[in-house]
C-alpha cells in the first residue's frame, strides 16, 4: 500500500513537470498576460483572506505576543536552515558552483555550531543566505513562468511555481522527518512563524490588496530569477506604488 502511494505521487510529480514544460514555453512571460485568470484568482484570494482572518492571523498575533524575540528569531532561523538543501541543489542545477559551495558551508556551520540552524552563525561570518528553488532553475533554463495564479492556502504563485511545489517541498528538511506527529507539528509551527513574519509587511499594502500582492510577488520572483540584476526601472515599471504608500 505504501509503495503504491509513492508510485502515484511520483507519477503526479512527473505529470506536473511535463505540464510545466508543455504549457510554459520560453516566449511566455508576465508581460504578455500577467493575470488572465484574474476573476478566478480574486475569488481564491477572497477565500484565503477569510481563512487567514479567522485562523492564521489571530494565531500569528498570539504567537508574537507570547514568544520572546530571541525565540522568534531562532525559529525563523531554524526553518530557514531547513530550506538550505533545496537552495544548494538548485545552485548546482543552475551552474552556480561558487554560491553552492558557500551555501553548503553555511548549512554545515549553522546545522552544527548554530544548533540545527537556531542561531544564524553563517550570516555573522559573512555567509549570506540565498534563496533558490526549482521554479527559478527552470526559469533560468528558459521555461517561462506562465500566468499568475492564486492558490487556495498556498497563496500567490505562477503556473511554473505551482508545478514545482512538490519537489520544493520534498527537499525541505522538515518534510523528510519520518515521525509523522513531529513532522506535522513542525510544519504547523513553520506556517505560524511565516505568518507572524508577514504581520508588519502587510501594513505596506495600499489600495487594492489583491493587486498589491500580485505585483509584489511577481516583482520578487523576477528579482530572484535575475539574481537581483534588474534595474529599478525594470523592477517597478508596472507597479502603481507611490512614495507616500511607504
Amino acid at each position: 500500500m505504501e509503495v503504491s502511494r509513492y508510485k502515484v505521487r511520483n507519477r503526479f510529480v512527473q505529470a506536473l513537470s511535463i505540464l510545466a514544460f508543455v504549457m510554459l514555453p520560453s516566449g511566455v512571460s508576465a508581460k504578455d498576460d500577467v493575470d488572465p485568470w484574474e476573476s478566478m484568482n480574486r475569488k481564491t484570494f477572497a477565500f484565503n483572506e477569510f481563512i487567514d482572518s479567522c485562523c492564521f492571523k489571530p494565531v500569528a498575533k498570539g504567537y508574537r505576543a507570547i514568544t520572546p524575540d530571541f525565540l522568534e528569531d531562532g525559529f525563523s532561523n531554524f526553518f530557514g536552515n531547513a530550506t538550505e538543501v533545496l537552495t544548494i541543489v538548485n545552485d548546482l542545477a543552475q551552474g552556480k558552483f561558487a554560491q553552492g559551495s558557500q551555501d553548503t558551508l553555511r548549512f554545515i556551520v549553522n546545522s552544527t555550531v548554530g544548533i540545527a540552524g537556531f542561531i544564524d552563525i553563517g550570516s555573522r561570518i559573512g555567509l549570506d543566505k540565498h534563496d533558490e528553488d526549482f521554479g527559478q532553475t527552470l526559469a533560468v533554463w528558459g521555461v517561462g513562468e506562465g500566468p499568475f495564479v492564486m492558490l487556495p492556502f498556498f497563496g500567490p504563485k505562477t503556473l511554473l511555481g505551482s508545478a514545482t511545489l512538490y519537489p520544493d517541498s520534498a527537499l525541505t528538511l522538515v518534510n523528510t522527518i519520518d515521525n509523522e506527529p513531529t513532522k506535522y507539528a513542525l510544519g504547523g509551527l513553520s506556517v505560524v512563524v511565516l505568518r507572524a513574519g508577514l504581520l508588519d509587511i502587510e501594513k505596506l499594502a495600499a489600495g487594492d490588496r489583491y493587486t498589491f500582492l500580485r505585483d509584489a510577488y511577481l516583482q520578487r520572483r523576477a528579482y530572484l530569477v535575475s539574481d537581483g540584476q534588474l534595474t529599478d526601472e525594470e523592477l517597478f515599471e508596472d507597479d502603481d506604488f507611490d512614495d507616500e504608500d511607504f
